[in-house]
């Protein structure tokens, strides 16, 4: 005997099923200059990454005016989660969590500084990013990161993850 449960759960699989197999035909896709630029994905590879580029002695300005009033004044005290470190607090500071300085990156491009996302620039996004990750010896203080040097830096925390990237191919769902 079938309970109403039984057959609704038969019948949402049936439509998933036939949803993922052709869609429901419906929209169109958007052409690249539609897509803001905060909601493209930037990829491990570097794919997705703007033009721009920024030093870590930019990035210690920017860092100054639009971060250190939650990191604190060195990245190091907070209120908010630090980004330098180990400390007592943070085994895993923000600035080495990332397993790759492009996520990083793009984390800070959507959703910094607290009170205004998305408003800073590409070159500012660039040079915090540097800033973040010289302050946790990740890169020397002359570096400058820009679309072609920022996949390059490879993360003290990229093995602790499992690349979901590899496993799907190039999709990012």
């Amino acid at each position: 005997m079938f309970t109403s449960k039984t057959l609704i759960c038969a019948a949402l699989m049936m439509f998933a099923g036939m949803a993922q197999a052709d869609g429901p035909g419906l929209g169109q896709p958007l052409a690249q200059d539609e897509i803001p630029v905060y909601a493209r994905y930037v990829m491990p590879d570097g794919t997705g990454l703007p033009a721009g580029s920024g030093s870590v002695v930019q990035g210690a300005e920017v860092y100054l005016y639009d971060c250190s009033s939650c990191h604190g004044e060195t990245g190091a005290e907070g209120p908010i989660m630090p980004f330098v470190g180990p400390n007592e607090l943070w085994p895993k500071p923000a600035g080495l969590h990332w397993p790759h300085a492009t996520t990083l990156f793009d984390y800070i491009r959507r959703a910094m500084p607290f009170y205004a996302p998305k408003s800073l620039s590409n070159d500012e996004v660039y040079a915090v990013t540097a800033y973040i990750l010289f302050r946790n010896g990740v890169i020397e203080e002359d570096m400058v990161l820009d679309a072609v040097t920022l996949p390059q830096v490879v993360m003290p925390n990229t093995g602790n993850f499992i690349d979901v990237w590899a496993l799907q191919g190039d999709k990012p769902w």
